[in-house]
């Protein structure tokens, strides 16, 4: 069995759900050497996640953000957490509901996703800046 890590920087995106599935295959090519195995990707971030979901109609992305923005609203009275803007106590909340890390088939060197299937940075910040990836690839050559 054969283990790659890499920790890799995604650009910088506005709030809301984006496709990140080519930028973290261009960024990992080792993925390629794997015959059978796992792709592990975890967020370094408390405000930002990862979810796996439709690849091909934008207006899924649009959909999630409109929703997400009414299940946890901003400015609300009893947050505490307000020193860092209005965004960010929403944007902690929401990152726990799509969770840090996914994992990934890996099936003669190519992810084992759906044909409809992307994995997407949940980025709930405003300007969230620069998000760090930890990418570990493990399984037979």
């Amino acid at each position: 069995m054969e283990i790659y890590q890499t920790e890799i920087r995604l650009r910088p995106r506005s709030r809301g759900f984006h496709l990140i599935t080519d930028e973290i295959i261009d960024q990992f090519s080792e993925i390629e050497d794997i015959e059978i195995g796992f792709l592990q990707i975890f967020i370094k971030h408390t405000s930002a996640g990862l979810a796996i979901n439709e690849n091909a109609d934008p207006t899924v992305r649009e959909d999630f953000e409109s929703h997400f923005n009414i299940m946890v609203p901003e400015d609300q009275p009893y947050y505490k957490h307000t020193m860092e803007g209005s965004d960010d106590m929403p944007a902690h909340i929401k990152a726990s509901l799509t969770g840090t890390s996914l994992q990934i088939p890996i099936t003669k060197g190519r992810l084992n996703l759906g044909t409809w299937q992307g994995i997407y940075l949940c980025e709930h910040r405003d300007r969230g800046g620069s998000r760090k990836l930890v990418l570990t690839a493990y399984g037979e050559i």
